[in-house]
């Protein structure tokens, strides 16, 4: 399961460029509220856009993203400048998080489109920070060109973003 070689550490085949044990147990919480910060996004993307299930799992994305940046930041201090391109990811992700989840709260103009474009776009971040980081490693993934770890969610994220905000459009609400 794990197994530590030459200052890296190897868990559940992906390897992990140190054995540092705070270094570890951050890459440890870190992955956890990665995939709760996945699961939650996804659970209140596909529910029903109201109050309950979309909020409750909205919410728990939303403070899921706080915890990735959080560690993030953490590892980057530890390990250094080699994880800043992944701390800009996750500083990106918890910023859009934070305006998509500002705006309907406070009720901005336009907050049910900047609501999805902010919640949207957090998700593509995060995602694109997970390929960035793991991606050489991830069977498929490791088989592509390095540029299509940063372009892909993108690819894909976009056009999702699109649909939704032409889904949920003023001049689509009908008088």
């Amino acid at each position: 399961m794990a197994g530590m070689h030459d200052g890296h550490t190897q868990v559940l085949g992906l390897v992990v460029h140190s054995d540092d044990p705070l270094f570890l147990t951050m890459v440890g919480l870190h992955v956890i509220v990665g995939l709760v910060a996945v699961l939650a996004g996804l659970v209140a993307m596909f529910s029903p856009k109201r109050r309950g299930r979309h909020s409750r799992w909205g919410t728990t994305y939303f403070w899921a993203t706080v915890a990735i940046f959080s560690s993030a930041t953490v590892l980057t201090y530890l390990r250094g400048p080699e994880d800043f391109r992944v701390l800009a990811l996750g500083a990106a992700a918890f910023a859009s998080a934070w305006v998509g989840r500002s705006a309907r709260r406070g009720r901005w103009h336009n907050s049910v489109r900047v609501h999805i474009a902010g919640m949207g776009m957090s998700y593509v971040f995060m995602l694109t920070a997970f390929y960035v980081e793991t991606g050489d490693q991830l069977p498929i993934w490791k088989d592509l060109p390095s540029i299509l770890y940063w372009v892909l969610p993108v690819l894909v994220g976009l056009p999702l973003i699109a649909r939704a905000l032409i889904r949920n459009s003023p001049a689509r609400a009908g008088p």
